[in-house]
């Protein structure tokens, strides 16, 4: 069980007020903006506490760096990722899972979990996409 600290707490209150994944350092400069005095390594030791309990999701973004944000489900689940802004949008899958642990046990593998992130572009990136693709053909 984790004790609950005031960093962990001041952690949780900033990340409440973020909609989209955020890096140990961009928490650790939010929270030294909001005038909390806490370390970096603090940051990071909590920021994985609090993702092993399952109350942050994490995301490992393509350069591989750990991007964190609350969780607004806490049962399984999975995000679409917007390549551009970092919007996240989360959402449950039961055929999908369904067919991971028919996947699984056909190869004899059990106590299976896994993540899924989708990435692509949210409708206001798309609909920019497409009109500079529509600029650039005439």
């Amino acid at each position: 069980m984790q004790r609950n600290t005031r960093q962990r707490a001041a952690i949780l209150e900033t990340l409440s007020r973020q909609e989209d994944f955020r890096s140990a350092q961009q928490i650790h400069e939010q929270m030294r903006s909001d005038g909390e005095t806490v370390g970096l390594a603090t940051v990071y030791r909590n920021l994985q506490a609090l993702s092993r309990s399952g109350r942050l999701d994490v995301l490992v973004a393509g350069d591989g760096e750990s991007l964190y944000r609350q969780c607004e489900d806490t049962g399984h689940h999975h995000h679409l990722v917007c390549r551009e802004c970092g919007r996240t949008v989360e959402f449950l899958a039961p055929k999908l899972e369904a067919s991971m642990t028919a996947i699984a046990q056909e190869h004899g593998f059990t106590e299976v979990d896994h993540t899924l992130e989708v990435f692509g572009l949210c409708t206001e990136h798309a609909a920019q996409s497409a009109a500079e693709d529509e600029g650039g053909t005439r």
